[in-house]
């Protein structure tokens, strides 16, 4: 995971439309930028929903919520149609960004070891600097937590 203080890596993705979204897009802003596994899993659908559910808030403070997991733009047409999400998401089956973030990790499951997305968020500041940082963050509480942290609770 990327550290508080770090300069966010650069990035341009697909969103589920098909069109290039670059992080160059939020230059300025501040902007929260979170890797979850898998699209429709009960976990991502969790936080996705508590981020939907905060949207208003967000929009509010002026900060942009952006997704990114390695599913297809098909999968994340599908994920955002059925719950309702109003924020990117970004497709990176080439683990371009997932990789400079540095949350593509090794995965034990069921006595399974894999390669996988840590569930992972950072607040990356107008300057481009990470503010926050959270590894493992819980699907249910994450949009709280941010939300938190950029009002000062």
């Amino acid at each position: 995971m990327l550290q508080v203080g770090t300069k966010a890596p650069a990035f341009t993705l697909p969103d589920a439309q098909g069109n290039l979204i670059s992080s160059e897009t939020f230059a300025g802003k501040r902007w929260v930028l979170y890797f979850y596994p898998k699209d429709s899993t009960p976990g991502c659908t969790k936080q996705a929903c508590a981020f939907a559910a905060a949207h208003g808030e967000y929009e509010a403070l002026g900060v942009p919520v952006v997704g990114v997991s390695k599913d297809s733009q098909k999968s994340h047409q599908r994920f955002a149609e059925k719950n309702g999400l109003p924020f990117l998401l970004l497709s990176d089956p080439e683990l371009t960004a997932i990789q400079a973030y540095d949350v593509w990790k090794e995965k034990k499951l069921y006595g399974k070891t894999s390669m996988g997305v840590v569930r992972t968020t950072y607040v990356i500041g107008p300057d481009g600097v990470i503010e926050w940082a959270g590894e493992k963050v819980k699907p249910d509480q994450n949009a709280q937590q941010i939300l938190d942290f950029l009002t000062g609770k």
